[in-house]
């Protein structure tokens, strides 16, 4: 069984679903990551929200932005698979969600992602390629990286 994923605009998000959204960001980057920052920055209305649900639990989920609103391209964020399933491989089609969300949505295929840079390899695999050197986002390290 995989998770059933669907896209949705913020205003069409439930209280729950948006509670659960949350929640699990805090979870995985503020959390696990032990890194203090500001999750709820002001682009959640700007972005789709893909949801991947799992038994009625928020399992996996990213944000989609329409080129221009981050990047130039159109653009996938908060990439993120509860931990208690990462060891199901889900990441791989929460990001093949994305990414034909982006193509459904948006009509593009050109995407740039700011990715963690231990995840570089994982993003490599769907065909993004590293448009930059590594920088400290929130004292972590990134790369950007795009897809054409």
């Amino acid at each position: 069984m995989k998770p059933k994923f669907e896209i949705k605009p913020f205003k069409a998000l439930s209280l729950s679903e948006l509670y659960q959204l949350l929640q699990l960001r805090s979870e995985v980057f503020v959390v696990e990551q032990n890194c203090v920052y500001q999750d709820i920055d002001g682009k959640d209305e700007k972005a789709l929200h893909l949801l991947g649900m799992f038994d009625g639990v928020l399992v996996a989920y990213a944000r989609l932005f329409p080129p221009g609103a981050y990047f130039d391209n159109a653009s996938i964020g908060r990439v993120i698979v509860k931990p208690t399933y990462r060891d199901k491989k889900w990441g791989h089609d929460l990001i093949s969600e994305a990414v034909k969300g982006i193509s459904d949505y948006y009509n593009t295929t050109a995407i740039t992602i700011s990715a963690q840079l231990y995840l570089q390899e994982f993003y490599e695999s769907h065909g993004f390629v590293p448009t930059s050197e590594m920088y400290l986002e929130d004292d972590i390290p990134h790369i950007e990286m795009k897809k054409a």
